[in-house]
C-alpha cells in the first residue's frame, strides 16, 4: 500500500522594506478638533465684536486701586483659612487614626457637624454670636467669674469670615489627610518598627512622602475651591474681591464688565495655584515612577 504525500506550501515572508506602512487615521478626532476650533473662533469674535462685554470698562478697573486692594483680602482669607484649616485638619486627622475611642468620637463628630452645616450658616452665625452671648466670661466653670471680654471687641467680620472658613476648610482637611495616610501600606510601617526606627521619624521619612502623593491632588483642589468660596463672606460685608465688584457694579450699572473684572483675576490665581501644585507633585513624585 503505496503512501499518499501532502506538501503544504510554505508561508512567504516578505522583508521589512517590502511592506507597505499604511498611517494610522482618525477622522472623528479630526473632526472634533475642526468643531472645538470653530466654537473658540466663534466664542473669540463675540468677546472681541459684541459691545456688550464693555472692554473699556473691564481695562478702566481691572488694575484700579479698589479691585487690587480687595485681591489683597481675597488672599489674605485663603492663606488664613488654608494654614489653620489644615492644621486643625491634620489634629483631627490624628484623633481619627488614633487607638482611643474618645478620640475617634469627638474627631468624627467634628466633621460631622462642620460638613452638615452651609459654609454662608457658618459665616453668619460666628458674625452675629455676639447676640448670643454678648460677654465671654473667664473663670472657673459654674463657679465666679474673675474676668468678662465683650463678644463684639472679638468677633470682627474678618475674624468671623476667618473662623468660619477655618472651621469649615478643617473638617474636609482631617479627611483628606486620613485618606491619604490610610493610602500607605502598614507593612512598611512595621517593617520600619522592626528595624528599630522612632516613630517621628517613620512618619516624617516614610509615611507623609508617599501620603503626599495622595493628599495633594485633592488638598489642591480644596484650596483653589477655597480661594473662590472666599466670595461668600461677602454676604458679611467683607471688602473682599466679589464684594467690591459688586460695590462698583452697584454705583455705575456695568455688570458685566464688572463681573469679567472679578472672573479674570479668578482665573489668574487658579492657574497660579495650579502651577504651584504641579511643582509640589513633581517633587513628592521623585522615585515612583
Amino acid at each position: 500500500m503505496g503512501r499518499v504525500t501532502l506538501s503544504v506550501p510554505r508561508p512567504t515572508t516578505s522583508a521589512p522594506a517590502d511592506l507597505r506602512v499604511v498611517p494610522a487615521r482618525y477622522p472623528l478626532r479630526w473632526a472634533g478638533i475642526a468643531v472645538v476650533l470653530v466654537l473658540l473662533a466663534q466664542f473669540a469674535h463675540g468677546l472681541a465684536t459684541n459691545p456688550g462685554w464693555d472692554w473699556p470698562t473691564f481695562a478702566a478697573f481691572f488694575a484700579s486701586g479698589a479691585v487690587v486692594s480687595a485681591l489683597g483680602v481675597t488672599l489674605q482669607l485663603t492663606a488664613y483659612a488654608t494654614v489653620l484649616g489644615f492644621a486643625v485638619g491634620a489634629v483631627l486627622a490624628v484623633m481619627r487614626l488614633s487607638h482611643s475611642r474618645f478620640l475617634r468620637t469627638v474627631a468624627w463628630g467634628y466633621v460631622w457637624a462642620f460638613r452638615s452645616i452651609p459654609l454662608i450658616v457658618q459665616i453668619i452665625f460666628w458674625f452675629n454670636v455676639s447676640y448670643l452671648y454678648p460677654q465671654l466670661g473667664f473663670g472657673i466653670p459654674f463657679g465666679p467669674v474673675l474676668f468678662t471680654v465683650p463678644t463684639q471687641d472679638l468677633f470682627s467680620p474678618l475674624g468671623a469670615a476667618v473662623i468660619g472658613l477655618t472651621l469649615h476648610q478643617a473638617a474636609y482637611s482631617a479627611e483628606i489627610i486620613r485618606s491619604g495616610v490610610l493610602a500607605v501600606d502598614p507593612g512598611q510601617l512595621q517593617a520600619a518598627a522592626a528595624l528599630g526606627i522612632p516613630r517621628f521619624r517613620q512618619f516624617r521619612r516614610i509615611v507623609l512622602p508617599q501620603a503626599m502623593r495622595s493628599i495633594l491632588p485633592t488638598a489642591a483642589n480644596e484650596v483653589i475651591g477655597l480661594l473662590k468660596g472666599t466670595s461668600i463672606v461677602s454676604v458679611v460685608a467683607i471688602n473682599e474681591l466679589f464684594y467690591q465688584v459688586q460695590v462698583i457694579y452697584g454705583r455705575n450699572a456695568r455688570v458685566v464688565a464688572l463681573l469679567m473684572v472679578a472672573t479674570v483675576w479668578y482665573v489668574v490665581l487658579t492657574s497660579v495655584l495650579s502651577l504651584v501644585q504641579h511643582y509640589v507633585e513633581r517633587h513628592y513624585a521623585k522615585g515612583s515612577r
